[in-house]
């Protein structure tokens, strides 16, 4: 290494006007340390000498154009149909690192084609031992594009990152970096991020990174683009943000599979760069339907679902584009695009009814878990199938001898959604409020546990409330546990207006209220028969895990529950509840209160404190209106 180094410097030297006084030390030297190695090592290092100046760049004076003209060699190799032809190939016309590389790089492609080939014996076989010496041997002469695609060759038939050929391949390709185009930067890139090689790959990758982010202005392949945010982005995310602008740059001459695995690569790595996914959105769209595969559609929505980025016009085609599909589509399919689509809130009733019938004539295809998340989506999106008995008869058919299997997050989830569409068996909901079963996914603790032990005490609820069903398990200190989210804009706006409704009156209004059935009240208020706010500090309250005061209500007395409904507490483009607060609102009905729904699309509209006052006043008027009527 040393004298190569050497010889480059002298290289150097000898074209630098201010080293002329030097040069011939330098040459000197280099040619009597080169005179004391073997003839041998002489013709390993002397072609080595080239210039230290490896910029992109016009050829130096001292490095000839060369052509490349192909050989019978070439022609025959790559007809070659076996290893053994490769071999025999090798043997009988082969002889420098090129062709060695090309033999390699073809018995590679054989092996992934052939799944029986055996790598191991093709690399036991002297004869490739021999291609493998002579390319160790003559690493320094060998073309670029060799040296990137025969790195890969050799990972692709098991040869170890730490044998003495990758070690010299990696080290020249380490000098060679600033002389390789972006094609073979991005494939190299490609390989060792993909092969996740250890020691001096990592130092071969950032190095190859750092390149990519300095020149990434010369990408010009949406390909190429594409290839790198899936693979080497991972690992440089100021490389990820100039491939975004790229991609932005390039979207218009992006076909559909490059779409595809751009949308693909920023939800994989959460990046959620609106104004490239709006830009490739816009090209999806117009591209014809022969483009748009099956299996391109589901991970088009899969990426929105991740990013939680709706596109409508996109999303309606891709409706348009599945509901005809959906006889040929398998159970995997059905899941995956329902489970996405709940993840973005976007209820397509069409769409949906075509699952529920897809899943009724083909519930044999279905595994328990892809019934269990399809039960989920329609859950989260509250969506009720016309032909719900039919599919509520087979989801329980399902369940019937596999439901003690499932696991214990598993289960409470499918519990929960079937308590959303009041489904849930006694022996369910018994199961899941079980103080042994509880242990299960609240001992560990963290943001999950806590999740679902929020749930437990909804099922808990729907046992209680619907059911008739008593449980013994100690819910209140399980819901000690669950943290009480932030206080949004409008839910302080709407806790203001209450507090002058009761006129400062603390005992009159409670607020930020935790209940045992696991919902959190915004505002309880309790009003006489002429709609007036009473004092409830001393009122019995059941749904408080004290139980409030000793006093029964007053006869007439009705108790409120103020509840802001938020932008995202609805479906996607609709002002239907999802699943989730549809089975709040129904819950806290059955626990005695009249529900004053405040949903964020009336009350932004009211810009004045006395606006929002009347508002108030009005809703209340309009519930127990209602409840009178009943």
């Amino acid at each position: 290494m040393a004298s190569r180094f050497l010889s480059r410097c002298a290289r150097l030297l000898a074209v630098c006007p201010q080293a002329s006084s030097v040069t011939s030390r330098f040459h000197a030297l280099t040619a009597h340390q080169i005179a004391e190695y073997p003839l041998r090592s002489q013709s390993r290092f002397l072609p080595s000498v080239r210039p230290l100046s490896l910029g992109a760049g016009p050829a130096q004076e001292d490095e000839p154009n060369i052509t490349f003209t192909r050989t019978e060699l070439d022609i025959r190799v790559e007809k070659a149909t076996s290893p053994q032809e490769v071999l025999c190939l090798w043997t009988e016309q082969g002889g420098s690192a090129n062709q060695a590389g090309m033999c390699l790089n073809q018995l590679s492609r054989l092996a992934v084609e052939k799944k029986d080939i055996d790598r191991a014996n093709v690399l036991q076989d002297p004869r490739c031992e021999d291609l493998i010496d002579t390319l160790n041997s003559q690493v320094n002469t060998i073309w670029n594009g060799t040296l990137v695609s025969v790195l890969r060759a050799l990972s692709i038939l098991g040869v170890p990152s730490s044998a003495p050929v990758m070690c010299s391949l990696q080290t020249e390709a380490l000098w060679r970096l600033r002389r390789f185009n972006c094609r073979h930067l991005s494939s190299l890139a490609d390989w060792a991020s993909g092969w996740k090689i250890q020691g001096l790959g990592d130092e071969l990758l950032n190095s190859v990174l750092k390149q990519l982010e300095l020149r990434w202005t010369e990408l010009n392949d949406p390909r190429t683009v594409t290839m790198l945010m899936n693979r080497a982005a991972r690992l440089s995310p100021p490389l990820m943000e100039k491939l975004e602008d790229k991609a932005l740059e390039l979207a218009e001459k992006f076909s559909s599979e490059d779409i595809r695995k751009a949308m693909l690569a920023v939800a994989l790595q959460g990046r959620r760069s609106v104004p490239l996914l709006r830009a490739l959105s816009y090209h999806l769209h117009q591209k014809p339907s022969s483009e748009l595969s099956t299996p391109l559609l589901l991970d088009i929505v899969f990426a929105y679902g991740k990013l939680h980025f709706q596109q409508t016009q996109v999303c309606q085609r891709i409706a348009a584009e599945l509901l005809p599909r959906l006889p040929e589509m398998s159970s995997t399919e059905v899941m995956r695009c329902s489970k996405s689509l709940a993840f973005l809130k976007w209820l397509h009733l069409p769409l949906f009814e075509g699952f529920t019938q897809h899943f009724v004539k083909n519930s044999e295809k279905y595994s328990v878990l892809q019934m269990c998340n399809l039960l989920m989506a329609f859950a989260k999106l509250n969506f009720q199938p016309s032909n719900k008995e039919p599919f509520y008869t087979k989801v329980h058919e399902a369940l019937e001898s596999s439901w003690q299997n499932l696991e214990p997050f598993v289960l409470i989830d499918v519990v929960w959604a079937l308590c959303v569409f009041q489904q849930a068996k006694p022996e369910f909901i018994a199961a899941v409020t079980d103080p042994a079963f509880q242990g299960k996914v609240t001992g560990g603790g963290g943001a999950r546990a806590e999740a679902y032990a929020l749930k437990v005490l909804h099922i808990a609820a729907s046992g209680q409330l619907e059911s008739g069903i008593r449980v013994t398990a100690p819910l209140p200190a399980v819901h000690e546990k669950h943290g009480k989210p932030s206080v949004t804009p409008i839910q302080s706006s709407l806790r203001k207006a209450l507090q002058i409704l009761t006129e400062n009156r603390t005992k009159a209004l409670r607020k930020d209220v935790s209940t045992v059935y696991g919902w959190n009240i915004d505002a309880e208020m309790v009003v006489d028969s002429e709609n007036k706010p009473i004092d409830l500090e001393n009122l019995k309250a059941p749904h408080l895990p004290g139980g409030g005061g000793s006093e029964r209500l007053p006869q007439e007395a009705r108790r409120l529950a103020f509840i802001a409904w938020e932008f995202p507490n609805f479906t996607s483009k609709s002002k239907d509840l999802l699943g989730r607060f549809a089975m709040q609102k129904r819950h806290l009905q059955l626990a005695g209160f009249l529900v004053v729904e405040v949903p964020y699309f009336e009350w932004l509209e009211l810009k004045t404190d006395w606006q929002r006052v009347s508002y108030l006043k009005d809703k209340i008027g309009k519930a127990v209106a209602e409840d009178m009527a009943k």
